[in-house]
């Protein structure tokens, strides 16, 4: 099944379309702190219908290099909270 990119004309099985996502389009994630925790935030919308959810890194708080470190796999996840909404809302990747 082919899977389309939700922000370019890029088609591909789920995997590919996964890691193109992050490979592509990582400046459609946005970082933040958390002012209370201290915890750093990686937070995704989606573009059909802008809902939003927002993934907590615990590690960075404890170890700042954790986010560049990681950001490759942290995006994968954000990443994969999106395709989840997309195919449980939209049907999409089904």
């Amino acid at each position: 099944m082919t899977v389309p990119c939700p922000y370019c004309d890029y088609q591909g099985r789920r995997s590919e379309v996964h890691a193109h996502l992050a490979e592509a389009h990582a400046s459609e994630i946005s970082w933040g702190v958390q002012e209370r925790t201290g915890h750093t935030y990686a937070t995704i919308s989606c573009p059909l219908c802008g809902a939003r959810w927002e993934q907590v890194l615990r590690k960075a708080r404890r170890d700042p290099s954790f986010v560049d470190e990681f950001r490759f796999e942290i995006s994968l996840v954000v990443f994969d909270l999106l395709l989840h909404h997309l195919r449980g809302e939209y049907g999409i990747g089904e």
